[in-house]
């Protein structure tokens, strides 16, 4: 079952690029790619398809693009923990009234890349959906989901707009989530991504991937999302003294805090939420 005004459009843009990380994965960073006009055989799909998924790619820093030459896997980004796993973290809901409108809601194969996730195999089952998040009714983001269909085989396109997913994993479907890895990224939104968000192309917007596993640290859900960086934000509360836990290594440290710079050791705790920006 496949639903959505998008006509499939948002799954084909999804499976190319999945298709293209996959391949990047084989290959180091400066190394090229195979051209357009292969990949547009190998995968059967349109010239504007394949280009629209590169051009995400290119905006996230995975790919360089350079005229008359191809195109080359990008440089290695430089990483740091927004929370180390040592230590507690809390995440509040974001502010706003959030609700959501479906793009896609399909079964398919699980594919290499999404499949290794997921430890399935790549002709597993699993449920993609692709949704518009709004708050207080305006466009704030575009997820695109990835769940186990063995986990969930009966979960529905009403679950997905109504009500939140872990909620409803828990409390119809006995999933029990309890722990996920997520990294957020600078990118900028493509020319489908900002029809849908109502800003200009090439807007900034943050990306987010995710990776959830449930009480017996089986993976449940594989999701990436882009967010407006015009209205929305991500917040970090730090406290320093006594009552904060002890740091378990001396190189621990947070974004944009080097490392050295509380040189007395002082504890440090911190949250991290979510903020909603109001519209200009």
């Amino acid at each position: 079952m496949s639903t959505g005004g998008e006509s499939g459009a948002v799954l084909k843009r999804e499976r190319v690029r999945d298709y293209i990380l996959e391949l990047m994965e084989t290959l180091g960073p400066g190394d090229a790619i195979q051209s357009e006009r292969s990949l547009c055989a190998t995968l059967n799909v349109s010239r504007p398809t394949l280009r629209a998924a590169v051009d995400e790619l290119v905006a996230a820093g995975l790919l360089v693009r350079e005229h008359g030459r191809g195109m080359f896997v990008a440089p290695e980004k430089i990483t740091q923990e927004l929370v180390s796993d040592q230590r507690a973290m809390v995440v509040p809901r974001a502010s706003g009234i959030w609700s959501s409108r479906l793009l896609e809601f399909t079964t398919i194969a699980a594919g290499a890349r999404v499949g290794r996730k997921l430890h399935l195999s790549p002709a597993a089952d699993i449920i993609y959906a692709a949704r518009l998040r709004l708050v207080d009714g305006a466009p704030m983001a575009i997820e695109h989901l990835h769940i186990r269909a063995d986990l969930a085989p009966a979960l529905t396109a009403q679950e997905l707009e109504t009500g939140d997913l872990y909620d409803h994993l828990r409390d119809r479907h006995g999933i029990q989530v309890s722990e996920a890895v997520q990294t957020i990224e600078p990118t900028v939104v493509s020319q489908a991504e900002s029809s849908l968000l109502g800003i200009p192309h090439l807007s900034p917007a943050l990306l987010f991937e995710r990776l959830t596993h449930d009480t017996a640290h089986q993976p449940v859900e594989y999701v990436h999302s882009v967010y407006r960086g015009d209205r929305y934000r991500i917040v970090s509360r730090l406290a320093l003294g006594p009552t904060a836990p002890e740091p378990t290594t001396e190189a621990a440290h947070l974004p944009g805090i080097p490392p050295g710079d509380f040189t007395q050791r002082e504890p440090l705790a911190h949250t991290t939420r979510g903020d909603v920006q109001p519209a200009r």
